[in-house]
């Protein structure tokens, strides 16, 4: 029994410690990852602002082929969801916010667990010349209360960071072979 009652006790405490360190630990995160692609920023543009060619690039399309999808709207417009249903890659739903032609598409995203977990996002496009673009795709949103504990142990650089870069080579790739 006293094993039981330390043991316990050893569980509780450690709940205590998650839940003090959560209101010290920072909730903010933003990512940005860019990349330089051989086409003019309209080309770009005009394929990044339609949510449906994330399919073609994006890396969580890939490790989930049975990934369900489902739109909502005219692709390319304010207002326009797609919603996602994966046993390996989560729920969600991504909304286009604001769109401001040939320099960026913003939009909402809800991860939906156990817990609506929110973050918007940005595909941004600078002229970089007549023929070249950059493009920064930014993440940003705030992790809450007593989850941001997890960003002592883990960095949502390295956790999605590595996927944008990748999804930026992709689109590299898909936009310089046409």
């Amino acid at each position: 029994m006293k094993i039981l009652k330390k043991l316990l006790f050893f569980v509780l405490a450690l709940i205590a410690l998650v839940l003090i360190l959560g209101l010290f630990v920072k909730k903010d995160y933003k990512i940005a990852k860019e990349i330089v692609i051989n086409k003019p920023v309209a080309t770009v543009y005009d394929y990044v602002s339609k949510l449906k060619n994330q399919n073609n690039y994006g890396v969580w399309f890939k490790k989930d082929s049975t990934m369900k999808i489902a739109y909502t709207g005219n692709d390319g417009t304010v207002g326009f969801t797609s919603e996602w249903e994966s046993k390996s890659m989560g729920n969600g739903k991504q909304t286009i916010t604001k769109l401001s032609p040939n320099e960026s598409i913003e939009t909402s995203m809800v991860f939906k667990e156990f817990i609506d977990f929110k973050s918007d996002a940005q595909m941004s496009t600078a002229k970089v010349t007549d023929s070249t673009t950059k493009v920064t795709w930014n993440l940003s949103g705030k992790n809450p209360y007593p989850f941001n504990v997890m960003s002592l142990f883990m960095s949502m650089d390295d956790a999605v960071g590595k996927d944008y870069t990748e999804g930026l080579a992709n689109l590299k790739k898909v936009l310089e072979a046409q």
